[in-house]
């Protein structure tokens, strides 16, 4: 998956420093388009640029659009497209085609509205922003277009009038765990967009020598993540094999709407670790949603291995539903 960006944030920031600010937006592709629809590339009036549409085929077109649109204070919808035999040549390197929206910050996008959008993303509230390309009408909206949300996936509706940019919140990876294979995981899942958070009361175990520069957490895993806060764009995985610090972690992650628990253990600690939490009231369908032992079953030796497929399987169950 790409990395989540801050081109809203960044176009915000941009246009409250004066220099102008415009965002564009990949609002549609056929064949083979080097970015996802939804990708974004932000440019300031001086220049400045930050993210991308096309990993770099078309941003210079778009640049100059853009800089053309800040000046002009309107929007513009670009196309690219070429053939696949002479793609390279011509600058889509891929192939395909792409359509791109491109909306000065202040005259087409209003900044009231993108105050909104950046502070539910701080939030991390999923929010639509809901362009009508033929009335200029724009619409930031909560709990709409479920399926969208779900899927996370941007795009035109049917109509092709209505374009429907998708923002939910960052992928986050909670790790209850700061061992071996928590030091092979945290920096895959970075590579995969996701903010990791590891947690682990033993502070021999959670060192910054160990995890340099990323978020410890030193307390015991029912406090921490009740501090962090579970939600549908959660991974949690457990990784201790000790229950006193696993199960807390593991409840807190079955009465809330995490898409991902995974847990380290062999088929017989597992077993254990079901026949606890029968114990403690939970349901055969609540425990069904734990996957343990964790990743899927590649024959996996070695903590780099494992979190190879652990990460493999959160991103079936994302992208999927399964694993």
């Amino acid at each position: 998956m790409e990395r989540f960006d801050n081109s809203p944030e960044t176009a915000l920031a941009w246009h409250r420093d004066g220099v102008g600010a415009a965002l564009a937006t990949v609002v549609e592709t056929w064949g083979s388009a080097p970015r996802r629809v939804g990708a974004q590339l932000v440019i300031a009036g001086d220049g400045r640029i930050e993210g991308s549409v096309s990993g770099g085929c078309v941003e210079g077109a778009v640049i100059v659009e853009a800089l053309e649109a800040i000046e002009d204070g309107e929007q513009r919808l670009l196309e690219f497209g070429v053939s696949d035999d002479d793609a390279f040549a011509v600058g889509l390197a891929c192939g395909g085609t792409i359509r791109i929206l491109v909306e000065p910050v202040g005259t087409v996008l209003p900044v009231d509205l993108l105050n909104e959008l950046v502070a539910a993303r701080a939030r991390r509230t999923a929010v639509a922003y809901e362009v009508d390309l033929d009335s200029g009408t724009r619409k930031l909206l909560h709990d709409a277009y479920p399926e969208r949300m779900r899927m996370d996936r941007s795009g035109f509706e049917d109509d092709g009038r209505i374009f429907v940019a998708v923002h939910n919140p960052p992928l986050r990876l909670i790790v209850v765990g700061a061992v071996h294979i928590s030091q092979a995981l945290i920096p895959m899942a970075r590579i995969a967009g996701y903010d990791p958070v590891i947690i682990d009361p033993r502070e021999v175990f959670g060192t910054s020598d160990r995890f340099p520069g990323e978020t410890i957490l030193l307390d015991w895993p029912d406090d921490a993540v009740t501090e962090l806060g579970l939600d549908a764009r959660t991974a949690l995985v457990l990784l201790t094999h000790d229950p006193k610090i696993d199960d807390p972690a593991i409840e807190a992650g079955l009465a809330a709407d995490v898409f991902y628990i995974g847990a380290l253990g062999s088929t017989r600690t597992h077993a254990k670790r079901v026949a606890r939490l029968r114990d403690r009231g939970f349901t055969e369908a609540q425990i069904a949603r734990i996957h343990g032992p964790v990743g899927l079953d590649i024959g996996a030796a070695g903590p780099a291995e494992i979190a190879v497929a652990t990460l493999a399987q959160m991103t079936a169950v994302l992208r999927k539903g399964q694993a």
